[in-house]
């Protein structure tokens, strides 16, 4: 999730469990701890220039939930030791404040769907569970006001009142969240088994800033469908768009050591394209047909063969903010299915399919 998310969510857990007397104190140590994973952005940047590396190695080690205890109770041990007083004052109170503050963190980004690699050293793939959007403003809002509340309240009963209910509120949403990828996975269930594509791999991810709107991707022989479902607006199957992916190319290419880690890493939802002799792979869960946030170029045509090059993060023409106000008015409004199964230059997945 964002920064401004994992920062609040920090501070009201921590805040809600220590003493009320160390509030405001928490609340700015909950921040610093939830914010705290994601810093490892900075050395993996000095480590490598490797955008492939960059990408996979973000949500690893600092988000590990068998690392994240064992640094939380050496922070715990060092405050406790050395500190101004506040933890050894409360030591239980503060050792679940400064451990649930970490480990909430990555709990949280494992919502999204880029991935987070929950159980690093072990080679288990990503857990994304993409039920929300990285930025939600409907989770995070509940959490900066109970923040907001709890600092000027500091140790009054409202404070904690504010916290409990900022907390519940926002947790309630994540459920609602997972309710509503049940409900489109069911019908995404029902109308993929209608084409033939029952067993294909698939994900489903809200589109950005709400989970009304969602996007169905499935894989195919030659590519993959793509569909969206409006709970509020749409009835009825599910229109797919086929796609077209240079699946030779990749498979001739799988066993490149940048083709292998993004498989991994994105669980096979990739679209391949050669262009201009260079095997570009674009991630089919962050963003939507043509436009995808992570693109890259991983190999070159030698002969018949492929041969691996530097992995190069590919920048191509961005359209996907003009479609934002679409997308708000998709989510009250159902288009014809005949106008959906033909739009965006797509082929319709009922005959595409057969």
């Amino acid at each position: 999730m964002d920064s401004l998310t994992q920062i609040v969510l920090g501070a009201a857990v921590a805040a809600v469990i220590a003493p009320p007397h160390h509030r405001r104190a928490a609340l700015l140590a909950g921040a610093a701890l939830g914010t705290l994973p994601d810093l490892d952005s900075l050395p993996v940047m000095l480590l490598t220039d490797d955008p492939v590396a960059r990408m996979t190695l973000h949500r690893s080690l600092s988000h590990s939930l068998l690392v994240l205890p064992l640094l939380g109770t050496a922070i715990w041990w060092l405050f406790r030791r050395f500190g101004n007083g506040r933890v050894a004052e409360a030591p239980r109170r503060w050792f679940w404040a400064i451990q649930l503050a970490l480990v909430t963190h990555p709990l949280l980004d494992a919502f999204t769907v880029y991935g987070t690699q929950l159980l690093w050293p072990l080679a288990t793939p990503p857990v994304m569970w993409s039920s929300v959007f990285i930025i939600d403003p409907m989770y995070t809002v509940w959490l900066l006001v109970a923040c907001a509340v709890a600092w000027f309240a500091r140790g009054r009963p409202l404070a904690r009142h504010a916290l409990v209910a900022g907390l519940a509120l926002s947790s309630a949403y994540l459920g609602w969240s997972l309710l509503a990828k049940g409900m489109v996975e069911r019908e995404a269930q029902r109308s993929l088994a209608a084409l033939g594509l029952a067993d294909a791999p698939r994900f489903s991810v809200p589109m950005p800033f709400n989970t009304l709107l969602w996007r169905v991707v499935a894989m195919t022989p030659d590519g993959f469908v793509e569909g969206e479902r409006s709970l509020v607006a749409d009835r009825g199957p599910m229109p797919f768009r086929a796609y077209a992916s240079d699946v030779g190319a990749l498979e001739a290419a799988s066993e490149l050591p940048a083709v292998r880690r993004l498989a991994w890493f994105n669980h096979g939802f990739m679209k391949a394209r050669e262009r201009d002799g260079r095997l570009e792979l674009s991630d089919l869960r962050m963003g939507a047909e043509p436009d995808y946030t992570f693109v890259f170029a991983v190999a070159e045509r030698d002969g018949a063969a492929w041969r691996a090059v530097r992995p190069e993060q590919v920048r191509l023409p961005w359209e996907a903010t003009r479609r934002l106000g679409g997308m708000w008015e998709r989510i009250w409004v159902a288009p014809e299915a005949a106008q959906a199964a033909t739009d965006s230059g797509g082929t319709p997945a009922s005959s595409a399919s057969k």
